[in-house]
């Protein structure tokens, strides 16, 4: 059993690919820029504890990505089953199954994807919605939700723009008590300058706080 658990884990990782995110971390966020404070409180406090479902919404260069990265590069360190994945991707990868040099099936890979120990799912919105797409994540989300399973969900696109089966299920209370919607500006736009400024300043501030608190 053991083996078999290990050869999951070790089949979640390769589908992840988080060879571009390794560098992604809870130690590198500049958590000083304005409007993300909470989110990466919450992020950090759910890749310590992984239950429930966090929600992550905001526009684009806000830190979403690089909070969901450091989730699951803490969690795979703690030796944690985690399967990482940008939507789009994640249909890519359901799709290839059907072609005739797959070496994995459908049924084999939709259930790697629907039970994974820990979920991350990445840009939801962003995806090709067909009928199949759609259906495809219902059953993903739908799976997760009756079994209550941790997930992890960032997206750039306004709450109400979510497919309504699906939104439904990230609302309820008892599995996401609070949807966190990141307020900050483009990160990438940022001048090198400006971000040593901001990250300069909140080393002062930690500085501060440790001489006042002796």
């Amino acid at each position: 059993m053991a083996e078999k658990l290990s050869l999951r884990g070790e089949k979640l990782r390769a589908m992840s690919n988080l060879g571009p995110f390794l560098n992604k971390t809870f130690e590198n966020f500049d958590a000083g820029v304005p409007g993300v404070a909470r989110a990466y409180a919450r992020a950090l406090k759910f890749a310590e504890y992984p239950t429930g479902w966090l929600i992550l919404f905001g526009g684009y260069g806000c830190g979403k990505t690089h909070l969901a990265a450091a989730i699951a590069n803490r969690l795979l360190a703690n030796h944690n089953e985690v399967l990482f994945t940008v939507v789009p991707d994640l249909l890519d990868h359901l799709r290839s199954t059907f072609g005739p040099n797959s070496e994995v099936g459908y049924d084999e890979r939709f259930e790697q994807v629907r039970s994974a120990g820990v979920l991350i799912l990445d840009d939801l919105g962003t995806e090709n919605a067909t009928p199949w797409a759609r259906e495809k994540l219902f059953q993903i989300f739908n799976h997760r939700y009756n079994y209550r399973l941790p997930t992890v969900i960032t997206s750039n696109r306004e709450p109400r723009e979510i497919e309504p089966r699906i939104f439904s299920r990230m609302t309820d209370r008892e599995l996401c008590d609070e949807i966190i919607i990141i307020d900050g500006d483009d990160y990438r736009r940022t001048q090198p300058a400006q971000r040593f400024e901001q990250k300069k300043q909140q080393h002062l501030q930690r500085l501060g706080r440790r001489d006042g608190s002796r």
